[in-house]
Formats: structure tokens, C-alpha cells, sequence
């Protein structure tokens, strides 16, 4: 969308195109406010297509105390769960007990006890040596008592804020990508008026007037807002993933680790047709406008911890077919940081005269972060305008088709659905039917590329292949021997001449053997 196409009169802005800053958008729309979001990048271009792709009520809070914050992350994911299937499933864990590392069974038992009482429901089991082994072919057996089973949930970040996004959109509001808020506008009384805006590529600017605005940029807030408690500050952490190949470890289920030098837990688990190993958590260190890359120590630190689990598979990072990083926003205390891995994931809030400043949290609780943005602002609101938290996320989904309509089976059906919704129809049924079936090594159908391209605003390639669907952090160079096949899909309905198309391609592999190169010696 031009510069000049954005309405100029708001009730309020939305800064950020993040998780936040989506469920923020969706509940604002529900309230019946005329409502803008802006994103200097692509929508979910941080953190929010970077993370580990868990709906989880985050065990190792128990250990921490955080009690209220397991509860809150448990009952919003078991919501997640009913509202949005095929978009967040259950994905079982398998967590292995040694007599010699990590958590004996008694402290496992308990905490898994009390995960499950605020699910409101028996999740886990205990599973003797040989049940255990059989269901984590090449677990290392050297004092393995056996493990736990328990569930947690897995989505596609990135499309879950897209969908939240475009759901918006359909019921009145406006996103646009590539936009940056430059400047928060205020009157004599140093009250919020609007927001100047420009296009982060172009340069073209604007200026659009609201009386309240969410400021949902996560690491980056205090650019736009510093904190007001002059000892505290945000604090970016780092945390990066390795992608391996399926075919490298037979395993079905995730499995939990806990790392043999640190006693951090890390996971291995299925995604998309892969599987991700991580998660580190270290203080970032570098400028947070510079692209968040894994370093290769903590590359080294997570195979390491792989290998101590599964020494007979000896994977290398040669292996990995990509790595990437995210950043998570924390609020701490200058004075005295703790380690990063005990920091807390509350979310904070606070507000300066029409602006509302949110940041922190995790993924799993993104209504609860937007419900409390806009009560902070409900002052400078309609008074008209209530919140519908209750209500499910999203819009209904029409009945699932039959399995093997369209040669589609129930699962990809319901994929399809639980990414785009209604639109999964139309997918389908306007597809050639080569275009039908699954790109090699990832989850995700041909005909769901030209489609996003169309109608998903991309304005890049590394948008359509990155956060679109997410083949390019899948498979090893991005998917390089398949680039020549959606340029053919893609060239009837994106406007790029023959140029166009070979600067993109070229942008697109420069970013894949940068940001998301497997570090090595």
C-alpha cells in the first residue's frame, strides 16, 4: 500500500507487526475501533516468526516459582488448542530420566502433576527403560531409568500473526508492512495526536492523527519510549536454533534435553518436516538494528548437548541445513542483571499520556498482553469500545471438506485451514493439481506459494519464502533448487519484470548464506 492510500484519521495506531502488536490489532477490531498497525520490516519479521514455535505453559517456570505465569500460559494455551486447530497442536514430550544427570522422577512427577491440574487434564505418564528407548530410537541407554511423556503445543509463529493479521484486516482494519513509525505526534499538553510515518524503503512520508497508540515494538521500545523507572531498562536476549534435517534422527516426538555442562534444558523437536534444536539464552550484545544471527558457540553448545543424548548419531553442525535467531525483550534491573535463563517473561506496561508502551511476555500469552494494552489505553478510547476476550480468537472455520477431496488428505486439510482460514477453500480448489502436493521436505503445498504472493502483501521474496510459508529456513539453501519453480508460479501474479526478479532472487540467497547460515570454523 502507497503512502498516500492510508486513511489519515484513527482511533488508534498500533506499533509493532510482531505477535503483540497482531493480538493487539484483533482485539482492537473486535472493540469496534478504527484501527491502523505499522511495521518498519515484514509482519513478524523479529521475534515472532524466530521463536521456538511452543504454545507452552513453560514447565520450567514451576521450578522458578512463577506460578501465575505457568498458570496464565497453560489455560491460554488449552484455548489455543480448542480455537485454532491445524494452526496450534498438541506435540507430545518425551523427557528421559538418568540416575546420574539431570532431574530425578520424584521432581518431575510433581511439577508434570501440578502442569496437568492447570490444564485441567491427565496429560503425562511414566515410561519404564524399555518403553522409553523404544519410542526415542538411539537415546543414550548408559543409566537410563526411563522418561516422561506430556503434551505441550506447537504453531507456525509466523502464521499465526499472519492470520491474525488478515482476519483483521477483512473485518476493517488496516496492516501495512515496510512503514516505520518515525515520530509519536503531541499537542501543548504533550498529549498524544498521532503518529509520523515512513516508508522504511522509499522514504515517503506521512503524518495520520489518533488520540492513543500501542507501542508493541518488543526489544525495540524504549526507542520509541523509554522506561520510566530510571533503574530499569530492556534487556535483549538472544535465542538461536539449529534446523536438521528429518531423515538426520528418527524422531517423532520432541524430546526434552537437559545441557550436561549448564543443566539448562534444551528440546529437539519436529517441525514442518524438519526438526529444531534449541533454544539458547544469552545476552545479545550488538546492535539490535543489525540482522540476529546464532554465533558458533551457542551452535556448538546445542550440538553438544545433542550428542551427549544421542552419541551414536553423532551430528555435526555440517549436518544443519540452517540456524536462526530471535530476540526476547526483558525487563531487569540495571543494577544487578540475573542470569538471562532467570530473568522473568512477565509482560510490563506503562503509559504516557496516549501512549501505551507493552513489551515482554511469550508467545503463548499474546491475548493477555493485548488485553491489558488496551485497558492501559482505554483513557484516550471510545468510551463505547469493549473488550471481547472471551471470544475465540479467531473467525469460525467453515466445515472441513471431506478427506481426499481435491486428493487432499484430512491433516493437509486441516493445515489449511488452521493457516488461512477460510481462504483454505479457495486454495484448493483454484490449484493445478501438480501444484497440490507437498514441497519436498516441509509441510507446505505448492499452490500455497502464488496464493500468499497475491494476496499476503509482500513486498520481497525473503517475505513470501521466509514467513509466508517458511521453506527457506527449512531446507539446506533456502531451498535454492526449487527457486526456478516458484519464479513459475509466482510470475503471473507478482508484478516484477525479468529485473525485478533476478534482484530478488539474488537479495533472497545473499540473506539465506548470511542470516541463516549454519556457523561453522
Amino acid at each position: 500500500m502507497k503512502m498516500e492510500q492510508i486513511d489519515k484519521n484513527w482511533d488508534l495506531v498500533v506499533i509493532g507487526g510482531g505477535i503483540t502488536g497482531a493480538g493487539v490489532l484483533r482485539e482492537a477490531v473486535r472493540m469496534g475501533l478504527k484501527t491502523l498497525l505499522v511495521e518498519k520490516n515484514d509482519f513478524a519479521y523479529g521475534t515472532s516468526s524466530r521463536s521456538s514455535k511452543l504454545v507452552h505453559g513453560g514447565l520450567r517456570y514451576l521450578k522458578e516459582g512463577r506460578l501465575h505465569l505457568t498458570y496464565e500460559s497453560v489455560r491460554q494455551r488449552q484455548r489455543l488448542l480448542e480455537e485454532a486447530p491445524g494452526l496450534v497442536d498438541e506435540i507430545d514430550f518425551l523427557m528421559p530420566v538418568y540416575k546420574k544427570r539431570g532431574p530425578g522422577r520424584l521432581p518431575l512427577t510433581a511439577g508434570l502433576v501440578l502442569y496437568d491440574l492447570m490444564a485441567g487434564k491427565r496429560y503425562h505418564s511414566y515410561l519404564d527403560r524399555k518403553s522409553f528407548s523404544e519410542m526415542v530410537p538411539g537415546i543414550d541407554p548408559t543409566d537410563l531409568s526411563g522418561g516422561f511423556r506430556f503434551m505441550d503445543a506447537q504453531t507456525d509463529d509466523a502464521r499465526l500473526v499472519l492470520r491474525l493479521i488478515f482476519e483483521s484486516i477483512e473485518n476493517g482494519a488496516n496492516a501495512v508492512n515496510y512503514t516505520a513509525a518515525t515520530r509519536i505526534l503531541r499537542n501543548e499538553k504533550q498529549e498524544v495526536t498521532g503518529v509520523s510515518l515512513a516508508d522504511a524503503e522509499t522514504g515517503k512520508r506521512t503524518e495520520v492523527s489518533a488520540p492513543a497508540v500501542i507501542n508493541a515494538t518488543g526489544a525495540w521500545a524504549e526507542t520509541l519510549h523509554p522506561v520510566h523507572e530510571s533503574d530499569m531498562h530492556l534487556r535483549p536476549l538472544r535465542g538461536s536454533h539449529l534446523v536438521i534435517p528429518a531423515g538426520r534422527l528418527p524422531l517423532s516426538q520432541a524430546v526434552t534435553l537437559i545441557h550436561p555442562d549448564d543443566g539448562r534444558p534444551l528440546f529437539i523437536i519436529p517441525w514442518e518436516g524438519a526438526l529444531i534444536l534449541g533454544t539458547t539464552d544469552i545476552d545479545h550484545g550488538k546492535d539490535i538494528d543489525t540482522e540476529v544471527t546464532a554465533t558458533r558457540k551457542e551452535a556448538r553448545y546445542m550440538i553438544d548437548c545433542l550428542n551427549a543424548y544421542f552419541p551414536e548419531a553423532d551430528i555435526g553442525l555440517t549436518d544443519c541445513a540452517a540456524s536462526f535467531a530471535g530476540i526476547r525483550p526483558i525487563l531487569t534491573n540495571k543494577k544487578g542483571a540475573l542470569d538471562p535463563s532467570k530473568e522473568s517473561r512477565e509482560h510490563v506496561i506503562w503509559t504516557d499520556k496516549g501512549l501505551v508502551t507493552v513489551t515482554g511476555g511469550k508467545l503463548t500469552t499474546f491475548r493477555i498482553l493485548a488485553g491489558d494494552a488496551l485497558k492501559a489505553a482505554s483513557p484516550w478510547l471510545p468510551e463505547s469500545s469493549m473488550l471481547h476476550l472471551k471470544a475465540p480468537v479467531f473467525t469460525e472455520n467453515p466445515q472441513v471438506p471431506e478427506a481426499g477431496e481435491n486428493g487432499l488428505s484430512a491433516d493437509i486439510w486441516r493445515r489449511l485451514f488452521g493457516r488461512y482460514g477460510k481462504k483454505a477453500i479457495s486454495i484448493a480448489a483454484n490449484a493445478r493439481p501438480e501444484d497440490l502436493v507437498l514441497v519436498p521436505g516441509t509441510h507446505t503445498l505448492w499452490a500455497e506459494i502464488p496464493v500468499a504472493a497475491q494476496t499476503e502483501r509482500i513486498r520481497h521474496l525473503t517475505d513470501l519464502l521466509l514467513r509466508r510459508v517458511r521453506m527457506g529456513m527449512l531446507l539446506k539453501e533456502g531451498g535454492r533448487q526449487h527457486l526456478e519453480r516458484i519464479r513459475e508460479l509466482c510470475e503471473p501474479v507478482l508484478p516484477w519484470d525479468a529485473g525485478r526478479w533476478d534482484e530478488e532472487l539474488q537479495m533472497y540467497m545473499d540473506y539465506v548464506n548470511t542470516a541463516l547460515r549454519v556457523p561453522s570454523a
